[in-house]
């Protein structure tokens, strides 16, 4: 997989500053959350793929076929070509520490590639996640540092559906911090809060 095998946002990190992947939520685009990571870590390297399945024009990271159903051999495609991508961009920044973001349909990918591969990330923000299969053992998150946030009415990403996520990190040994609001799928302050706080923490 090459660095160019997704249109990205790109940013090189200062010296010693970490590289973040950033994922955008169903009908975002690679910029959705460039400017928050620059804002909480001014120094920290960008790296933000565009989703390349089009849904009505909306960009995503994979196909579903309604709300919450996921095409799941599509999912195993696009995660195996994610993987690839961000090998190469771990690749060419060698020694740095690895954080991940996603936001709905762009939390799903990257726990997706973190269920399968887990050893390229040191923390993942899974803001809104959906994960409506029930993961396989991975004791390699346990040293995945996680946090979860999520809106305890949200009708996209139910609230039994976080809670059984969360459940299976913490019984593959992941730290996870969660963070919720009373609300539904919409990103809010305290979880903008959360993220701050979580990636700022010292390693």
């Amino acid at each position: 997989m090459t660095l160019d095998a997704y249109t990205h946002a790109h940013k090189p990190p200062g010296a010693g500053a970490p590289l973040v992947f950033a994922f955008h939520g169903t009908g975002g685009d690679e910029h959705q959350f460039t400017g928050l990571i620059q804002q909480i870590l001014p120094q920290a390297g960008i790296v933000a793929p565009r989703g390349d399945v089009s849904e009505n024009g909306a960009n995503r990271f994979f196909r579903r076929t309604g709300e919450g159903v996921y095409d799941m051999a599509d999912l195993a495609a696009r995660s195996e070509q994610m993987t690839g991508f961000i090998k190469a961009h771990r690749a060419a920044n060698p020694g740095l520490p690895v954080y991940g973001l996603g936001y709905s349909n762009g939390a799903n990918i990257l726990a997706s590639v973190l269920l399968n591969a887990p050893e390229l990330f040191d923390r993942a923000v899974l803001m809104h996640p959906l994960i409506p299969w029930q993961p396989t053992p991975q004791p390699g998150l346990a040293a995945v540092r996680v946090l979860v946030t999520a809106g305890q009415r949200d009708p996209i990403c139910p609230l039994a559906q976080t809670d059984a996520l969360v459940r299976y990190l913490k019984a593959q040994g992941a730290p996870v911090t969660v963070a919720m609001h009373d609300g539904g799928h919409e990103l809010r302050q305290t979880e903008v809060e959360a993220v701050r706080e979580f990636l700022t923490q010292p390693t």
